[in-house]
């Protein structure tokens, strides 16, 4: 996969930054200009009580896939904060989780997201939302 004049590098550095996806163990798959994939296999303490991935997980990669979507098309010293992030729950979450985040509409102050989660071939989840631009730490 081309690298994108280091969107790869970019997008990976950040997000070693983030806790929760350590915690979860997500890792990056893919990046490209307005799309990102990560992955996260369900494990005991990522499952819920039927042992099924826990929703929490689910949404939080969906929710980081997205907003990572929405950084690769951010000029230097701006990233994004989720201002509102909707899920569809479709099937149990087993085994390794893939959640694509992509841009459906890029803007100065608002980036229209979606994800889409995948266990193997089943679609577990949906979701839907906006980004807001913000100036860096």
């Amino acid at each position: 996969m081309p690298d994108h004049d280091g969107l790869r590098a970019r997008v990976e550095a950040e997000f070693a930054r983030q806790g929760m996806m350590r915690t979860l163990g997500a890792v990056v798959e893919e990046v490209a200009p307005g799309r990102v994939r990560l992955g996260a296999d369900v494990t005991e303490a990522t499952s819920q009580h039927h042992g099924a991935g826990h929703a929490g997980l689910t949404f939080s990669l969906a929710d980081t896939a997205a907003g990572f979507a929405a950084w690769t098309g951010m000029a230097d010293g701006e990233e994004v904060v989720t201002s509102e992030f909707r899920i569809s729950l479709m099937a149990p979450a087993t085994g390794r989780l893939v959640a694509e985040g992509r841009v459906l509409r890029p803007g100065r102050r608002l980036v229209a997201v979606a994800a889409d989660v995948w266990a193997g071939d089943v679609h577990v989840a949906t979701a839907l939302g906006t980004m807001v631009p913000v100036r860096g730490r």
